[in-house]
């Protein structure tokens, strides 16, 4: 370590960074496709007590429950580490919060199912940010002669003695664009 460095890291440093990447990422369609299928799973299997009296919400689905929840936990998960299939994982989400209504105890109580489905729409509409700053030259070598005007890269103008055509070099050896088989 040299004397500048002071050793460790501070807050500053790794707050910028997780700023960074969680802008490089659908992170909050991941975050709330992951909140939606917790209670998707936990819910079949939860008891809840009220005074002396247990409530159970197991249910016959309990096992299509729980593979929901947990696939919606993958999908996020996917959202944020491989965004390059975020449509994909965001379009499965929302099928999956779809399904779970039936399934799912009325999709873990409608909590799961809107958190699902938000997340599954945020997936599909997040698009990557373009890079700021200015924008870099053309990497190939500079063209010779007088720099083209503005008009001139658009549409040519009309050939000499005839109206509406244009004349370059490869429309007067190509006969103007006509057949020569005929």
């Amino acid at each position: 370590m040299s004397a500048e460095t002071t050793g460790s890291r501070d807050f500053q440093y790794w707050r910028l960074r997780f700023r960074a990447w969680r802008g490089s990422r659908p992170f909050w369609a991941g975050l709330f496709t992951m909140a939606g299928g917790v209670p998707i799973a936990y819910f079949p299997y939860a008891n809840m007590h009220l005074g002396n009296i247990t409530l159970a919400m197991s249910t016959t689905a309990g096992a299509g429950s729980l593979i929901i929840g947990v696939l919606l936990v993958t999908l996020g998960l996917t959202m944020w580490f491989h965004s390059v299939v975020r449509t994909f994982a965001g379009v499965a989400a929302i099928l999956l919060a779809l399904i779970s209504l039936p399934v799912a105890n009325i999709g873990g109580f409608v909590i799961g199912f809107l958190l699902a489905m938000l997340g599954g729409a945020l997936s599909v509409a997040w698009v990557p940010s373009k890079a700021k700053g200015p924008a870099a030259p053309a990497a190939g070598p500079a063209p010779e002669g007088p720099a083209p005007s503005a008009g001139d890269e658009t549409v040519p103008g009309p050939r000499e003695g005839q109206p509406g055509t244009a004349a370059t070099d490869t429309t007067v050896d190509a006969n103007g664009g006509r057949n020569s088989a005929g």
